[in-house]
Parts: structure tokens; C-alpha cells; sequence
């Protein structure tokens, strides 16, 4: 019944923005281009035909932007507007990510750099991030300079959060050079968060609401991306495959520095076993399924599952202050609180 009503919601938000816009936008592309944009939207299959089975996002960011907007009171424009470029980026993002991480699928098909090459994939990923700017910059009004920059300034700290999270990989598991839970939530707000702060907050901008409604969904936005995180993290570890879509101790094989791991070895007593297990492996580039079993059932006994629970609840709780604090109409309200209690419960 909630993911029934998470999906209501996105989809609603959606019908009511960004897919025809996008699809008009990609339109503009060089057709072979197109094609892989419109890949990794999941509307066709490599080569073109039109898609099988369904294989898009949630549009989590769309809704974000329109809920944002009207959350703002923007008239309805902004918010398409807003929800066409964050989209545009995260799928840019998600198709360099899959690049960067050497994913080989994504929504149970393979990613675009696995169906078409690395290098038609970048291309693909910087025309995508071409046609947000262009979609934002060509937007009526005299807040279009401001919308800009706050996209850029999201973007920018997705780059670092990305930076950040890439050179955590190789740093120890303990020690003084172990990264550590602060240095976790500042690379998921920046990774995640910029994003969603930006979603939330852009439509806002692009009306010229008044700067603290613009700081509060953004803030409200960047805890959220801390949230949705750190439960991506749970499901990493303890997920379904047939629900995530990823291998069952994907994020665990890989060896990711996830805040579940930094709260177990951040209990020594409890840890010392799990500590043990991660530093024999250390010349492992992955681990194996044995091994990977055995660390997520250490994680939990050393208390690294409840924790991540804790902390993912506790950036929801922020997200829910900074929202009773926008002059919304309720039903706005309801919509954007709809899409929070999805994230907060979608690990169970």
C-alpha cells in the first residue's frame, strides 16, 4: 500500500511535468544520441525499438520539484521547468555513476556504457547535462541567472560528494586513516543530497519566492538525500534483489565504505570480529558470497543495521521541521510527506 501511494504520488506530480518535456527535449539530440538518452530514460532498448518493460526511475526528483513549487506557490511553469532539468542531470549523473563504478546494469538491464561503449555513454551523459542548462537558461523570467547558479552550485557539490566517495574506497577499515561517520553524511549530502536539495528548491528560485522558503526546501532536500543514503545502504546489504534490482551484499562485495559498516567498527567491542574479517581481505578486490554473508551478519550484530536505521530516521525528522515551516496548501504538504514516509519505510 505505500510503495502503491509513493508511486500515485511520483507519477501524479510527473503526468503533470516533466515526461513530455523530456521527451521533446531529447527529441532535439542527434539521433544516435537520442537514442541512448532516451535508453536511459528506459524508453527503448539498445538499437532503438521501443521499450519491452518498464525500466525508468521513480521520478522521485520531478515530483520533488513540482511538490517544491507548489510548496512555494510558484505558478505551475517553474516547476515543470525545475522538474525537466533535475531530472535531465540525475540521469546524467546515474549514467556517468554507472561508468565510474563499473556497474554493468541498472533496473535489470544493462547500463548504457555496457550496451553502447564507454565512450558513446560519456557522449550521451554530456548531452544530457547540455540539455538541462539549455532547458533552464531558455525558462521566462528575470530569476532565470539564480536558477542557474543554484543548479550549478548543486552540481558542484555532486562532484565533490562523488570525489569523496570514490577516494573512501581505498582507505583502511580502521586506524586513524578509517573514514569516518562525519565524513559519510558531509559525501552523502553533497553526492545525494545536492540533488534533491536542488529538486526541491529550484522551482522556488525560478518564481522568486522569498530566500527562506528557497533555504528550506533545499535544506530540507540535502537531509533527505542523507536519509535516502543511508537506506540505499541498508538495501545494499540486506535488500531483495527482485525489489533494488542489485545482487543480494552488492555494496558489501564491492567492499563500499556504507554508513551500516563505519557504525558496526565504530563499536569496537562488538566490532573486533568484523574488523578482523575486513582487514584479511584487504588484498581482495571483491569479496565472495561466503565472506560477504558473513560481514553482513557481523554488521548487524554489532549494531551497524539498527544505527543506520536511527540515521536515516533522524534526517527525515529534519526534513519533516523544514517543511512545517513553507506556507504550503495541505494538500501539497500531504504529497511531500507522502514521498518521506516512502523513503523512511521502504527498507522494510
Amino acid at each position: 500500500m505505500l510503495k502503491r501511494l509513493f508511486v500515485c504520488t511520483c507519477t501524479s506530480a510527473r503526468s503533470r511535468t516533466a515526461a513530455p518535456r523530456e521527451a521533446e527535449a531529447i527529441g532535439r539530440l542527434h539521433p544516435w544520441v537520442g537514442e541512448m538518452a532516451a535508453y536511459s530514460f528506459g524508453w527503448c532498448e539498445a538499437g532503438g525499438a521501443p521499450a519491452t518493460t518498464a525500466a525508468g526511475g521513480k521520478g522521485l526528483r520531478p515530483a520533488l520539484a513540482v511538490l517544491g513549487a507548489e510548496a512555494a506557490g510558484a505558478p505551475s511553469g517553474a516547476g515543470v521547468t525545475a522538474a525537466v532539468a533535475v531530472e535531465l542531470v540525475h540521469t546524467f549523473s546515474l549514467l556517468y555513476d554507472d561508468i565510474m563504478d563499473g556497474d554493468p546494469t541498472r533496473r535489470g538491464r544493462p547500463t548504457v556504457w555496457k550496451a553502447y561503449g564507454t565512450g558513446p555513454a560519456v557522449l550521451a551523459g554530456d548531452a544530457l547535462f547540455a540539455l538541462a542548462v539549455e532547458t533552464l537558461a531558455s525558462a521566462p523570467g528575470a530569476q532565470v541567472p539564480s536558477a542557474v547558479r543554484h543548479l550549478s552550485t548543486g552540481l558542484n557539490d555532486l562532484v565533490r560528494g562523488q570525489a569523496d566517495d570514490l577516494l573512501f574506497e581505498p582507505r583502511p577499515w580502521t586506524g586513524p586513516e578509517a573514514v569516518r561517520p562525519d565524513e559519510y553524511r558531509a559525501m552523502a549530502e553533497r553526492k545525494t543530497g545536492a540533488l534533491l536539495g536542488c529538486a526541491a528548491a529550484l522551482g522556488a528560485v525560478l518564481a522568486g519566492a522569498p530566500p527562506a522558503t528557497i533555504t528550506a526546501l533545499d535544506r530540507a532536500g540535502r537531509h533527505l538525500g542523507v536519509a535516502f543514503q543511508v537506506i540505499d545502504d541498508l538495501l545494499g546489504i540486506w535488500g531483495d534483489p527482485a525489489v533494488t534490482g542489485k545482487p543480494v551484499h552488492a555494496d558489501l562485495r564491492r567492499r563500499k565504505k556504507t554508513f551500516p559498516v563505519l557504525a558496526a567498527l565504530g563499536t569496537p567491542a562488538a566490532a573486533r570480529p568484523l574488523a578482523r574479517l575486513l582487514d584479511s581481505a584487504e588484498t581482495v578486490e571483491t569479496l565472495d558470497e561466503a565472506t560477504a554473508r558473513r560481514a553482513a551478519t557481523l554488521i548487524e550484530e554489532a549494531g551497524g543495521r539498527t544505527a543506520a536505521l536511527a540515521e536515516a530516521h533522524r534526517h527525515i525528522a529534519v526534513v519533516d521541521s523544514c517543511l512545517d515551516s513553507l506556507p504550503s496548501a495541505p494538500h501539497t504538504a500531504d504529497d511531500l510527506r507522502a514521498l518521506l514516509s516512502f523513503l523512511a519505510r521502504r527498507e522494510m
